[in-house]
């Protein structure tokens, strides 16, 4: 059997600067590469005649050069290539830019077979940026294409053939993770095949086929996994917290009123504090739904019955935000926060630990800070993380163990569709915030074109003026297929570049300053703090502030080249503003040539503020490798399966997986041994299970 552990660097092809630039696609083995699999195909083994060209599609032609190859200096760094083909049916023109080299390769009198994308006007057909073959090769057409995510130095054709080379050395020597009994009995190809054919099919079938039996193995060793995982988590006894402790106390007290979704949860929350089970729940609830105050009235209720509460926050901005609303409702009623955070002075730190371990802090908020060794509770009941999906099962575990089987509440603004919920989190009980307080405004959705960039500048100075400010989320780098650029650099360059346009060109009179990812946590802590304290007027970000800030003044968020945006990403951006008592509203600015799915999302964002139906679209439009194996969501990470197309068979897999565990549970027998190796492979490698 071969090592799938083994450094990549080592594939033929690869060596260790292309290794380098497969670990920025999270590719660090030979496992990792056989299994990284294509996003996408083209078709290119079927030929048409240049007369059967329509516009727009993407298609294999085979025809005989009749020109010279003509290059033309357009301007300083950029050339123009133009040569003419023909078949037996027509005349089309080939154009290249940059690639002067096709001047050496593309020779007058030769037949190859050209694929590109064709455009047709009333007078000629035109193929730009062509890939060619002389006849009787097959290096770029003749065959069905995987492409890959890729990233701005790696070529589509450096990770095929770094992928062919991996599967060359990989070939009969791999070894079977599936029991003979289940490739059998649902018509399942072996791992060997399925692998070869994901990656380069000779048809549409033989890809269904391997498909099939890839994104079964992965639901199924995701949902033993899950209930391997339940039967870990189950604990023998939790606390019973008092009745005589009621919820309503601190309800009747709060400033506002509770929307019934809210009072909906609690009730759920008090019946799980009050049982003698141990709570494991987790709290969706979309931006501004209010899932701080119940995560606050369910501190309320464990420290009146003699319990301890913590609260894990991503950022400490947002952990400060934390403090600062728990004090407010907690502190007049005898209840005592602190903070703890990383950059905590020394002498501030040693007054906590000490109130933390005599009981006389009753909750508190921070950070990673939390989890250190030195943190010690008196007796902790409660454990709350904010947006979990930061956050590891380590780390919730490592909290959790700060106390003797305490309660645990989960909560979540990435909305994620119910029936999906149930089945991810199949170790979990689910409530859902699914209302907003009365009291918040829609949030005004445009999508507008850069040709409006006049009157969306003109409408910032508009709510500058009346005292309100504004957000400016700068867009991502643009993926380019072997241009040279490093993705952290350029994103960083492209705020600087934005943020000095916005202060000396479009905004001179008012006070601009930029946030991003790489930042000092202290700067960017300090920045949001003046943009929180009204300081600054036009805060130009990345997506950095997606998740946490709350500033009620904030009215505008701006969206540069929003089409360059997953739509869940919208969403959460777009819930920055919207947090105060002014009509807030959301400006996308697009590009003109956004393709069919941006046009999609922003249609999706103009037409609905419910952060459920945009997750079910965002699923239907991106697919759930996208959708789940970002780290802006915690859940587990797929490779191939999309859970809005493959639904029927999750739901079948799911009920193949509860078979197995009754009659195997812990996988113990012979033919379930490989099984037993997948499911604690997969529980090793993925910590957001």
């Amino acid at each position: 059997m071969i090592d799938l552990s083994q450094n990549v660097q080592f594939v033929k092809g690869v060596g260790p600067n292309r290794a380098a630039l497969l670990n920025s696609l999270g590719i660090y083995t030979l496992g990792d590469l056989i299994t990284y699999f294509p996003r996408e195909y083209e078709d290119r083994s079927k030929v048409k005649k240049i007369a059967e060209l329509t516009p727009g599609e993407e298609v294999t032609i085979e025809a005989t050069v009749t020109s010279e190859v003509i290059l033309k200096k357009i301007r300083k760094n950029m050339t123009l290539l133009k040569a003419t083909v023909e078949d037996n049916t027509g005349m089309c023109t080939l154009t290249w830019f940059n690639q002067t080299y096709v001047k050496q390769q593309i020779k007058r009198g030769q037949t190859y077979r050209f694929f590109g994308k064709v455009e047709k006007n009333l007078t000629q057909t035109e193929m730009r940026s062509p890939i060619y073959d002389e006849i009787g090769q097959q290096k770029n057409t003749g065959k069905i294409m995987p492409i890959y995510p890729s990233t701005y130095k790696l070529s589509q054709t450096a990770i095929r053939q770094a992928v062919e080379n991996s599967l060359k050395m990989v070939g009969s020597k791999i070894e079977e993770t599936l029991p003979d009994y289940l490739l059998s009995e649902y018509h399942l190809e072996d791992l060997e095949t399925s692998l070869q054919k994901i990656h380069f099919p000779n048809s549409d079938g033989e890809r269904i086929q391997a498909r099939k039996r890839l994104v079964f193995e992965e639901l199924l060793s995701m949902q033993l996994a899950l209930l391997e995982l339940k039967e870990q988590t189950k604990v023998e006894e939790g606390i019973g917290y008092s009745k005589d402790v009621k919820m309503s106390d601190v309800i009747n007290q709060l400033p506002f009123k509770l929307t019934k979704a809210q009072l909906r949860v609690l009730e759920e929350i008090d019946k799980d504090m009050e049982s003698k089970k141990a709570m494991n729940r987790l709290l969706q609830g979309d931006v501004g739904s209010g899932k701080t105050v119940v995560a606050m009235i369910a501190a309320y209720k464990a420290v009146k019955s003699g319990y301890q509460a913590a609260v894990m926050a991503p950022t400490a901005i947002l952990a400060t935000q934390h403090l600062e609303e728990f004090q407010k409702i907690l502190e007049p009623m005898g209840i005592k926060c602190a903070l703890l955070l990383g950059a905590t002075k020394k002498k501030e730190r040693e007054e906590i630990l000490e109130g933390l371990a005599n009981g006389t802090i009753q909750v508190l908020i921070g950070t990673h800070a939390l989890i250190t060794d030195k943190v010690i509770f008196h007796k902790l009941g409660l454990v709350v993380t904010d947006e979990q999906h930061r956050f590891g099962v380590r780390q919730r575990a490592a909290i959790s163990a700060k106390g003797v089987n305490p309660d645990v509440l989960v909560m979540t603004a990435t909305p994620i569709p119910r029936t999906l919920a149930l089945i991810l989190y199949g170790d979990l009980d689910i409530s859902i915030i699914d209302e907003l307080p009365p009291n918040r405004k829609k949030i005004e959705t445009f999508a507008v074109s850069k040709r409006m960039e006049e009157r969306v500048n003109n409408f910032i100075c508009k709510n500058i003026d009346e005292g309100r400010q504004i957000y400016v989320v700068c867009p991502l780098v643009e993926e380019k297929e072997d241009e040279e650029v490093d993705e952290q650099k350029a994103d960083l360059k492209a705020v600087k570049e934005w943020t000095e346009k916005y202060q000396k060109e479009i905004f001179p009179n008012y006070r601009v300053e930029c946030v991003y990812g790489k930042m000092k946590p202290s700067e960017k802590d300090k920045v949001m703090e003046q943009f929180k304290n009204g300081e600054i007027d036009i805060l130009v970000s990345t997506t950095v502030i997606e998740v946490g800030v709350n500033v009620p003044n904030a009215s505008v968020m701006v969206i540069e080249n929003s089409e360059r945006f997953g739509l869940a990403q919208l969403h959460q951006l777009r819930g920055r503003v919207g947090r105060g008592e002014y009509q807030s509203y959301c400006i996308l600015k697009y590009d003109s040539h956004c393709s069919q799915v941006g046009r999609e999302r922003m249609k999706t964002m103009q037409e609905t503020n419910d952060g459920f139906v945009i997750a079910e679209k965002d699923l239907e439009l991106r697919g759930t490798g996208e959708f789940f194996g970002t780290k802006q969501h915690g859940l587990p990470d797929f490779k191939i399966a999309n859970l809005f197309v493959d639904m029927p068979m999750l739901k079948s897999v799911q009920s193949v997986a509860l078979k197995i565990e009754a009659e195997d549970k812990g996988l113990k027998l012979e033919k379930n041994k490989r099984l037993c190796k997948l499911v604690n492979n997969r529980l090793k490698q993925n910590v957001a299970l």
